[in-house]
């Protein structure tokens, strides 16, 4: 099975409903990859809500994700990612990892059926 990574917005200075929408694309986009035959590596899920109770600086974050996607096969970058630094920093690390970048459903559907 191919793992991908998810990468998009999380944060979103407009306050937390935008937060929890980040979250639900980047969930739906994971359970797409899911029911498609991969394995979605899904940063927003694994560490959601950590930055607010974890007295942790955030790069610690960032430093985590960025290992992830160096793991994985290749990167789903999500509705967003271009306005987002964290997601935009995955998806260069991708890149300097040699890793497709994929870019809509369609994409992702083709590299796990290829």
């Amino acid at each position: 099975m191919k793992v991908i990574y998810i990468a998009g917005p999380y944060r979103d200075t407009r306050g937390a409903y935008y937060v929890m929408m980040n979250m639900r694309w980047a969930e739906e986009c994971a359970l797409f990859v899911w029911r498609n035959g991969g394995v979605a590596v899904c940063p927003h899920k694994n560490t959601q809500w950590f930055d607010g109770y974890a007295e942790l600086p955030d790069d610690v974050w960032l430093e985590g994700d960025l290992e992830l996607v160096a793991h994985c096969d290749a990167l789903f970058a999500i509705r967003g990612w271009r306005q987002s630094e964290g997601a935009t920093m995955e998806v260069k690390q991708a890149l300097a990892c040699g890793l497709p970048v994929l870019e809509s459903f369609e994409v992702v559907k083709e590299y796990l059926n290829a």
